[in-house]
């Protein structure tokens, strides 16, 4: 039965080749229990819950491409073959009530609350009591391969796709606000370089999922800081994070 203000919100859909059963996504949230010891079995079981639910389409809690991205030492990323086990798990218990997740990645930037932290630049966050290391121009690149890498693994754990965390101050969007991003080389400075990262970010990670399924990106449309984007500038990225 359609809903009588809404009336496509209960109708499939097919996104990115990805059949869904409607347009109710369950946004990303954090569980805290990811990387404990009994964190894959629990999340499968929490995921599962929501795809009985009738939810359309599942986003998990954000997890780190690297080490540094964390938001706590030793929080939940997705970088080798024994972690991408464990997402497996829940991959399968979502599957099986035959609904499509998809992996948030997300790397923390300077609200990592540990001593890797890295950012675009020394920055510290008002919230954190740790100031990120300024990564290097070979560390930034290194960083957009870590992206490409956890979407690689999270295909392999057979996810749906990802949703590419850019917004709500987290690494991708420190570099594209001015305010956390004091660098003048060719990834600071002028706006079509602080957005260099987010849009070298999006163009890897699709090449490293490949030309189907679904590549998300989660884009704030309001920064609320002073140097932040402006609106005409958030448009300018979506259409271009669409191109790439």
């Amino acid at each position: 039965m359609a809903h009588p203000l809404y009336p496509r919100l209960l109708a499939p859909l097919v996104l990115g080749g990805v059949p869904l059963a409607n347009r109710v996504v369950m946004g990303a949230m954090h569980l805290g229990w990811e990387a404990d010891g009994d964190g894959a079995e629990r999340s499968a079981a929490f995921y599962a819950e929501r795809a009985m639910g009738g939810v359309g389409l599942i986003i998990t809690g954000g997890i780190a491409p690297n080490a540094a991205g964390c938001i706590v030492e030793g929080g939940a990323k997705l970088t080798d073959a024994a972690e991408t086990a464990r997402h497996r798990q829940v991959v399968q218990a979502v599957h099986a009530l035959n609904t499509p997740i998809c992996l948030q990645i997300l790397h923390a930037g300077r609200y990592a609350r540990h001593r890797q932290a890295v950012a675009p630049s020394a920055v510290q966050a008002p919230l954190n009591l740790v100031r990120p290391k300024a990564l290097s121009a070979d560390a930034v690149e290194a960083q957009i391969a870590d992206f490409a890498r956890c979407a690689r693994l999270a295909r392999q754990a057979g996810y749906d796709g990802v949703e590419i965390m850019g917004s709500e101050g987290y690494l991708i969007n420190q570099f594209i606000a001015r305010r956390t991003n004091r660098r003048d080389d060719q990834w600071g400075g002028a706006y079509e370089n602080r957005i260099r990262f987010a849009l070298a970010v999006a163009a890897r990670v699709r090449q490293a999922w490949g030309p189907d399924g679904l590549v998300l990106f989660r884009l704030s449309i309001l920064d609320l800081i002073a140097e932040g984007s402006t609106f005409e500038e958030i448009v300018c990225l979506a259409r271009r994070l669409a191109d790439a």
